[in-house]
């Protein structure tokens, strides 16, 4: 194999964490609605229609894939994507979902 096509046992760990988030709905529905901010662990568990006990789990998930961190804000946390990249890369990733699955989102309606 050629040094262009290896990729490290590191990056291999990454992407398939990456993977593993993104396999449940609840958790890809995390990521995506962190997109455009932090958020509190109930505010996501009811915009996605889960319990908090629920969202707990999903968030430590995350949390141990190291795709988002925790905020501390008083006596409560928000939680917010653990790197800058990671939005404009969900934002790719849906434009590739898309050409892939056209029927997804329409037009100019789109909110993804």
């Amino acid at each position: 194999m050629t040094t262009a096509l290896a990729s490290s046992s590191t990056h291999t760990a990454a992407v398939a964490r990456l993977g593993h988030a993104l396999s449940d709905p609840t958790r890809a529905g995390v990521l995506l609605a962190l997109r455009k901010g932090a958020a509190y662990p109930a505010d996501l568990a009811d915009a996605l229609g889960v319990s908090r006990q629920s969202m707990s789990n999903h968030l430590a998930c995350l949390r141990g894939c190291g795709l988002v961190e925790s905020v501390p804000d008083g006596r409560r946390s928000s939680y917010r994507l653990a790197d800058r990249h990671l939005a404009p890369a969900l934002d790719m990733l849906m434009r590739v979902t898309l050409s892939v699955e056209p029927d997804c989102c329409s037009g100019e309606g789109c909110t993804c």
